[in-house]
């Protein structure tokens, strides 16, 4: 995908009683599929139920602002986020964060303003591992977490 190609997609974001997410609408890049579908390009910080290269159904607007309207096929990949503690062994470093779980195959980005890293899963990464690992940093005070789209093959690796 060229930067001539990509686009962004607008996602509305209803927000929770606790003011989560902090923003109304997330943008995230994507490559263009067909006329009213495109790819995602990166893993979403804030919208759920969706992940990096998921194909997604798009209107647009009058201003010819692209919209998300529904999720036409899952990529196979998950998004995690990650909220590393300021008071924790990582001193709340988001590239901390992501230095840990690149053994696995495990990409994603930072967001500074939110203290917030989304992990891009890829289907091959060993997911049991990256699950220890996540349970594990939680459990040590490191950070905690939110699976933010997962399928049957993350919950399979679960422990019981």
């Amino acid at each position: 995908m060229t930067v001539v190609d990509a686009v962004k997609v607008h996602f509305d974001l209803p927000r929770t009683n606790d003011d989560w997410p902090p923003v109304s609408v997330e943008s995230l890049w994507a490559e263009p599929v067909g006329d009213d579908v495109v790819r995602l390009s990166n893993a979403p910080w804030f919208v759920r139920g969706v992940a990096n290269g998921d194909l997604i159904r798009v209107r647009r607007d009058e201003d010819g602002v692209h919209w998300a309207t529904e999720q036409v096929e899952w990529s196979g990949r998950c998004t995690i986020r990650v909220v590393p503690f300021g008071s924790g062994p990582l001193r709340g470093s988001v590239q901390r964060v992501l230095d840990a779980f690149e053994p696995f195959g495990v990409t994603g980005e930072g967001i500074r303003q939110y203290h917030l890293a989304a992990l891009d899963v890829p289907p091959d990464a060993d997911l049991a591992a990256v699950q220890r690992v996540l349970r594990a940093g939680a459990r040590d005070g490191w950070w905690d977490y939110d699976e933010g789209c997962v399928g049957d093959d993350w919950l399979a690796a679960a422990p019981n």
